[in-house]
């Protein structure tokens, strides 16, 4: 539409509209919010984890999706599409910060609205009963009343946690949000505040300290008590992608992942510390040839999940592309494999040692197990041609595959890329956490010459070399791979 061309009342009435529009949204801001797939995942989370995070880029809206929650639990006004925790009753909540100041200037705005247009945030006006001003702060607000939809009054209270945890005791709360990573003395108090009440805690933060208590948290659960998702500036779906490219150049290289992918900052520790954009490809762009031969991998599970890769490998470039991840927690051997039989019946499945072990259940190896269910699973669990299994050779091989452009992976695969960006090691040691995904793939790698052509019958053990081979060739040595030019395959 070419404003500047508009006739006056043509304009006149657009102007109008425009700000019936501004009318309704600031009368009814929850009824207008239309949270982003990453920002819905968070809310729905709510449901079955007591404590949650979002990992998030900077300017994505982690701040604004979590404000609004808090002004749907504080006022009882769920939304139809909500999925996530409900309060039948009015609640008792905190909103945290670094500082007063921050919070003042961020959460505090985006709840109330900014100091010049009081009762424009995500609050309705008409709800806000009273309101409290903190001391020593210009304009800060210390506690608010919000009426909520039952007749009752909810209370939501603004702190900092920079003054340290002796200042945040006492209170017993049905929710709290920390906006910016808290010290980890701070979260265990925090959550301390929640217990009596049953209540939630989420948490809204961009991961420039690294691999802090906080995120390791997350990243480790073992207690299926919470959960977390990362974000990054290509989720904020209000951003064009070119005012996202001059976003992620204004950032500092060695903060540019945290800042635009909402990864934390690993530093040396990384271990694939690599570009995305080096390894990714779109599925809907590039088709897989059908000359490619096709191997999965299976990392085995139960607390600690399962997961499943399905990967083509073009032999002549030793070229490998993961194009399915599979991946699920607390699930018998049944279901996984009722579910990875869908990739079909006549793909060879790689396995670890681990397929070795036996069932409680049957007394069956594992690997086994998931015979007797239907995968074509290999004779021999996973290993290179010599024999060896070593962890370390894997990475390496996979590394040095990424940096010559001969593995990719599919864009839409987030649960191989959330745990990619969040690989590292500690001290010197690879922490085996949230790995499985990577696991499989690596198991994959290591037993590629057991490819099969798609539809080709059940495993057998011939290893499938690529066709340019002569019978010395060896494909895991850099010095006897096929030319350079080869590469240009992959696309």
């Amino acid at each position: 539409m070419d404003i500047d061309n508009l006739p006056s009342e043509k304009l006149r009435d657009l102007e109008e509209s425009l700000q019936e529009l501004q009318r309704r949204k600031l009368a009814d801001p929850i009824g207008h919010y239309e949270p982003y797939p990453k920002q819905q995942e968070f809310h729905n989370l709510g449901i079955s984890k007591r404590e949650r995070a979002l990992i998030a880029a900077n300017q994505i809206g982690k701040s604004y999706s979590a404000s609004m929650e808090t002004a749907i639990h504080l006022t009882g006004h769920y939304p139809d599409w909500w999925q996530g925790k409900r309060f039948n009753k009015p609640v008792r909540g905190w909103v945290l910060g670094q500082t007063s100041e921050a919070v003042r200037d961020t959460v505090q705005r985006l709840l109330l609205g900014p100091l010049n247009a009081p009762g424009t945030g995500a609050i309705p006006k008409d709800a806000i009963q009273n309101r409290t001003l903190a001391r020593g702060v210009s304009d800060a607000v210390d506690t608010v009343i919000i009426r909520h939809k039952s007749g009752g009054y909810s209370q939501l209270s603004f702190r900092s946690y920079g003054r340290g945890r002796e200042k945040l005791q006492g209170e017993s709360l049905d929710f709290i949000h920390v906006d910016e990573e808290p010290p980890a003395d701070i979260y265990t108090e925090l959550l301390a505040r929640i217990s009596a009440r049953k209540g939630i805690l989420y948490a809204t933060f961009t991961p420039l300290l690294g691999m802090s208590e906080v995120v390791q948290r997350f990243l480790s659960d073992s207690s299926g008590d919470r959960a977390y998702v990362q974000a990054g500036i290509a989720d904020a779906l209000h951003i064009s992608p070119e005012e996202r490219q001059k976003i992620i150049d204004g950032y500092p290289s060695h903060e540019r992942e945290a800042r635009a992918e909402g990864v934390p900052m690993l530093g040396s520790g990384r271990i694939y510390p690599f570009d995305e954009a080096m390894i990714r490809y779109d599925a809907g762009e590039f088709q897989i040839p059908k000359h490619f031969v096709w191997i999965a991998g299976l990392d085995l599970g139960w607390a600690h999940a399962t997961s499943g890769v399905k990967c083509a490998w073009d032999r002549e470039s030793d070229a490998f592309y993961v194009t399915n991840v599979y991946k699920r927690s607390e699930a018998t051997p049944l279901i996984h494999a009722g579910a990875l039989r869908q990739w079909g019946t006549w793909l060879p499945w790689a396995w670890p040692h681990d397929g070795l072990q036996t069932s409680k259940d049957t007394g069956q190896q594992l690997a086994q197990v998931y015979r007797d269910h239907g995968l074509n699973m290999l004779e021999e669990r996973a290993t290179f041609p010599d024999g060896g299994s070593s962890v370390e050779a894997g990475i390496i091989e996979l590394q040095e595959a990424m940096q010559t452009g001969r593995f990719r992976v599919a864009k839409h695969l987030e649960d191989f890329w959330s745990e990619f960006r969040m690989y590292h090691r500690k001290e010197g040691r690879i922490v085996k956490e949230n790995d499985d995904v990577l696991d499989a793939v690596r198991y994959a790698w290591m037993m590629r010459r057991h490819s099969k052509i798609e539809g080709q019958g059940r495993s057998g053990s011939r290893p499938m070399w690529p066709r340019s081979a002569v019978t010395e060739y060896d494909i895991y040595s850099p010095s006897q791979r096929p030319p350079s030019e080869d590469i240009n395959l992959i696309y």
